[in-house]
């Protein structure tokens, strides 16, 4: 596997602040995009403007926000597989479970190439993506960890945020799953790994255990 680093560019989408992120290989022209959203000309135009090519776009979960731009997508590149959690694959057809009914819109996403369970590796772009299952904010959401130069790098979608978590609020969600979810799966893992959140600025586990008011010490979390 090649060691060069990795890098990655966050693309905000005008509609709820969504952070979509291109992930690729320094020195190779193959990228990862990660939840594209409603803004797909914006990662379209980045991926032009930088001569990437999208080799894979992986989905945390199947909430419209984070699935509109996958026609796009798919649109410009066919043969590109959308890789999505087992559990949440079923929301990327219907406008009910991926929530865009509730705003009037029937989004539909073309369906999954390809689901991932607990523990699953997926290699893309020259990259290596491991697989952790975290419910909560959505019953199959999961999120895609990778190392880059010594560190841990967590493509988090909308569990852990800087200082808050992902709603829990919706038909499949649970704040007791959420909970356990970054108790069990993202706090054991070191406190300099970075978190990449679909919503918000990037933070990283140890500031998460230490100030996070939802999941961490303040909220009875033992360091």
């Amino acid at each position: 596997m090649d060691s060069s680093p990795i890098r990655i560019e966050p693309i905000v989408s005008e509609f709820f602040a969504e952070n979509a992120y291109i992930v690729w290989r320094q020195g190779d022209s193959r990228a990862v995009v990660v939840d594209p959203g409603f803004s797909p000309e914006l990662i379209i135009e980045f991926l032009g403007r930088e001569q990437l090519t999208p080799d894979a776009i992986l989905l945390t979960h199947g909430h419209s926000d984070h699935i509109a731009g996958n026609q796009a997508l798919k649109d410009s590149w066919p043969d590109c597989p959308l890789i999505i959690g087992h559990g949440d694959a079923y929301k990327l057809t219907d406008p009910q479970g991926n929530l865009s009914a509730n705003y009037g819109v029937a989004l539909v996403s073309p369906p999954a190439d390809q689901t991932v369970s607990e523990g699953d590796s997926i290699e893309a772009a020259g990259i290596q993506f491991d697989t952790l299952e975290t419910p909560g904010h959505s019953a199959g959401h999961v999120v895609f960890l990778y190392e880059s130069e010594g560190r841990t790098h967590v493509l988090g979608g909308d569990v852990l945020f800087q200082g808050s978590v992902g709603r829990t609020d919706f038909p499949d969600g649970s704040f007791d799953d959420l909970r356990a979810s970054i108790h069990d799966k993202l706090f054991p893992l070191p406190s300099d790994t970075v978190v990449y959140p679909g919503h918000g600025p990037t933070t990283t586990i140890g500031e998460e255990k230490q100030h996070n008011q939802f999941v961490g010490r303040s909220a009875g979390y033992d360091l």
